[in-house]
């Protein structure tokens, strides 16, 4: 047996073993609650290890650590970006606008949204996922309180400019909300030069643990509670916060190099190079310019077959990869995300991501090339799509 290559990284990252070291104390000896800071000294030593944590995240994106509130991942995020500023501003304006292919925890956040009497405008993308900022610009209203956009795209990788999204938006004083899960740690995010007013990060994305995430709140920013309970999380988000969690994600983000990140873009060329050179047919999803495209992330479509049969048979060859967004996939329609790029059908059916981190090795492109020509040659000759 083949050693398994994992290659579905925009789904869920692997744990960093020194990220799980660094969060067993607190689950075993250092078990107090943050919460229990003013009572006793086992829950001052939370608290500090929960406000050294914050300070790790928030210095990676050049923020004030108490702008960072920790909550259980990019979709309660999302989920308190947009509903929290939607109530904070419930009868005096009722207009958001975000792209047609954000993460589904914004999107569905907007659509229920619209159930509660908002208006929502979703922007268009252009053929590579790109959101125009000035097409935003011209959307925006006198009654607009908040933009909705993605870092990078969850299934093709594509980068929006969101310097110059925040400047059209910090024109109208509009709230400007990022969902950066798939960016933190990988791709710069300067909040004292790009003044977004709220951005969406996660643990799981950059090897730490499942179940904790965070929402950066620039100050002064109108939201409103809510999840209730308490007073936690500088009253934004009650509920008793996942010290071991945060302490794990903290460790995640200090443990990340610049190098990590050129070493995962030299592979995503090679792959690239691979599918494109080695199987005809073969078509890039999302930017073509690299620079301008997530470092982990290499989205095609095989022409004349469908994307979950290439999934399934990588998969019996140790390979894990994936069509479409990995929260979409039970669904039989096709993603979203391409449809909105105006693709056909047949072209988002057969898409497949293909999607890296640290954990990958050089050595395991040549393996996943020659396998997708194999199986894409094998479902060629029994398709029926000539």
């Amino acid at each position: 047996m083949q050693e398994r290559i994992y290659m579905d990284n925009s789904a869920t990252t692997r744990t960093d073993p020194a990220v799980v070291e660094a969060m067993i104390p607190y689950f075993t000896d250092q078990y107090a609650v943050a919460s229990s800071q003013f009572s006793h000294t086992p829950g001052i030593q939370a608290r500090e290890a929960l406000d050294q944590a914050r300070a790790i995240i928030a210095g990676t994106m050049h923020a004030d650590p108490e702008s960072v509130v920790f909550t259980s991942g990019g979709t309660e995020s999302n989920n308190l970006a947009l509903k929290g500023t939607a109530w904070a501003f419930r009868g005096k304006k009722d207009h958001l606008i975000v792209s047609k292919t954000v993460h589904n925890s914004v999107l569905h956040s907007a659509q229920w949204l619209e159930k509660q009497g908002f208006r929502v405008t979703y922007a268009d993308v252009d053929d590579q996922g790109f959101v125009d900022p000035d097409d935003i610009a011209g959307l925006l209203t006198d009654q607009t309180f908040l933009v909705s956009v993605q870092h990078a795209n969850h299934e093709t990788g594509t980068l929006q400019d969101i310097g110059a999204i925040s400047d059209r938006c910090r024109k109208k004083e509009v709230l400007f909300h990022v969902d950066a899960c798939r960016t933190l740690t990988m791709i710069e995010l300067d909040l004292g030069t790009i003044p977004a007013d709220l951005v969406s990060v996660s643990s799981h994305l950059v090897h730490g643990p499942k179940g904790v995430g965070a929402l950066y709140i620039r100050p002064d920013t109108k939201i409103q509670k809510w999840q209730h309970g308490g007073y936690h999380e500088f009253d934004r988000r009650a509920g008793t916060e996942n010290v071991a969690g945060a302490v794990g994600f903290g460790k995640a983000v200090e443990l990340t190099k610049p190098e990590h990140t050129e070493a995962v873009r030299d592979m995503q060329k090679d792959l690239l190079d691979g599918l494109m050179s080695g199987i005809e047919g073969t078509v890039l999803n999302g930017a073509a310019d690299l620079s301008r495209r997530h470092p982990g992330n290499v989205n095609v479509s095989f022409n004349r077959i469908e994307g979950e049969s290439v999934v399934l048979h990588l998969d019996m060859k140790g390979i894990s990869v994936i069509t479409g967004s990995a929260c979409f996939s039970r669904s039989l329609e096709p993603s979203y995300v391409m449809m909105a790029m105006g693709f056909t059908h047949e072209r988002a059916h057969g898409s497949i991501r293909f999607t890296l981190s640290r954990f990958n090795r050089p050595d395991e492109i040549d393996r996943v090339v020659e396998s997708s020509r194999e199986v894409v040659e094998a479902l060629r000759r029994i398709s029926p799509l000539k």
